[in-house]
């Protein structure tokens, strides 16, 4: 595709992949990458370190220092968006005409900057972002950090309504679109599906041999999700069940040590987590949070067998019929129990191709994303 260029604003150094929020940056970038498209990536670095691998998929890769603590803080803008402030990658910005796709309500502070009102301007929304920093509130046991999710969440909620209107949006699930509607009046969004590693459904048949919840467990929602799963849940169904995920805290460690039926993985490998999720009998993704769309849920949906998670993980999201869904304590402790020794069949692998493969095809979502950018090119 020649002569296509399109500026890439990204949160985050998107590689390794190795958190939920990267999947979809990575594996858009690469599949733009294949389909002919020059990137020009920017990206703000934290901890992450530079890269060299992005310099495969990109024309260029542009890093950015974030303004941590209280350079970032102000009165008026979020703490995700004010730290992400920076006059070079503006100016970087305006050296062409390109299109600029924003990755997350994180990387829109240039749309305060009227230089860039007539340029062609995409936000990719991860999140309805103050839901989000609400639902984390109320997961957070620290005091100090609840009132930063508070406070976040309340800021978010007015920033949202200000830019809800100002550029075309794309959400990545129906209900993230619906909200954005109905809360803000935005009228151009639609859904584009998160871009994925796996183009194809490869769950096992038969039968595993143990339960597996995975996540990054630094994550409050993701450690009482855990909590919640221990206390009222495998407390008393003694099968055996094995944790994974970055960076547990030593409350959580303490935690699972008083269960001899279930086994803590910290920080593993990206193979390693694949080869837990293909090995399980039943994947257990239970959530707290209803925004956004759940990569680990994919993953386990993609490459795992039995998945079993509550509503707040699949609504609205087309997943509904590829699980097996349970809202309490005592009907998940049964679900569980019967998938346990169920066999995961032929039948199940067609089903689920049947509801996955059609939503999260790459190619066809690759497609209509360059439609979306370049809206009067030729159809491809």
């Amino acid at each position: 595709m020649e002569n296509k260029h399109l500026h890439i604003v990204c949160m985050d150094v998107p590689y390794p992949v190795d958190y939920g929020g990267v999947f979809d940056l990575f594996h858009k970038i690469r599949c733009l990458h294949e389909a002919g498209i020059k990137v020009h990536l920017h990206c703000f670095e934290y901890g992450r370190g530079e890269q060299p691998i992005l310099n495969d998929y990109c024309a260029g890769v542009n890093y950015y220092t974030r303004h941590e603590g209280h350079k970032g803080f102000s009165h008026k803008l979020p703490y995700i968006v004010c730290s992400r402030s920076s006059a070079r990658l503006l100016d970087n910005l305006l050296q062409d005409e390109y299109p600029i796709l924003l990755e997350g309500i994180h990387c829109t502070y240039l749309l305060n900057d009227e230089r860039f009102d007539k340029r062609r301007v995409l936000l990719r929304l991860h999140n309805v972002e103050h839901q989000y920093y609400r639902q984390l509130y109320r997961c957070e046991t620290s005091l100090l950090k609840k009132m930063y999710y508070l406070h976040e969440s309340n800021l978010l909620r007015g920033y949202e309504q200000k830019i809800a209107d100002k550029v075309p949006i794309l959400a990545v699930s129906e209900k993230d679109r619906a909200e954005y509607e109905k809360e803000f009046g935005a009228k151009d969004i639609t859904v584009l599906p998160v871009f994925l590693p796996f183009e194809e459904v490869h769950s096992k048949e038969g039968t595993g041999c143990f339960c597996l919840y995975h996540g990054n467990l630094s994550v409050a929602e993701n450690e009482q999700a855990v909590i919640w799963l221990l206390k009222h849940v495998f407390q008393s169904l003694e099968l055996p069940l094995i944790i994974s995920g970055k960076d547990p805290s030593a409350r959580l460690t303490r935690l699972v040590a008083q269960y001899p039926h279930v086994c803590l993985i910290p920080n593993p490998s990206e193979e390693e987590i694949q080869d837990l999720i293909t090995k399980a009998q039943v994947n257990i993704l239970p959530s707290f949070n209803c925004t956004g769309i759940k990569l680990k849920l994919l993953n386990a949906l993609f490459n795992g067998r039995h998945c079993v998670v509550n509503e707040n993980a699949v609504q609205a999201t087309g997943l509904e019929t590829a699980c097996h869904i349970s809202n309490n304590a005592d009907a998940l402790k049964e679900l569980i129990g019967r998938l346990h020794t169920e066999p995961f069949t032929e039948e199940d692998i067609r089903l689920r191709k049947e509801v996955v493969s059609g939503l999260y095809n790459n190619e066809e979502n690759t497609r209509k994303l360059i439609q979306w950018i370049w809206p009067d090119s030729p159809s491809l």
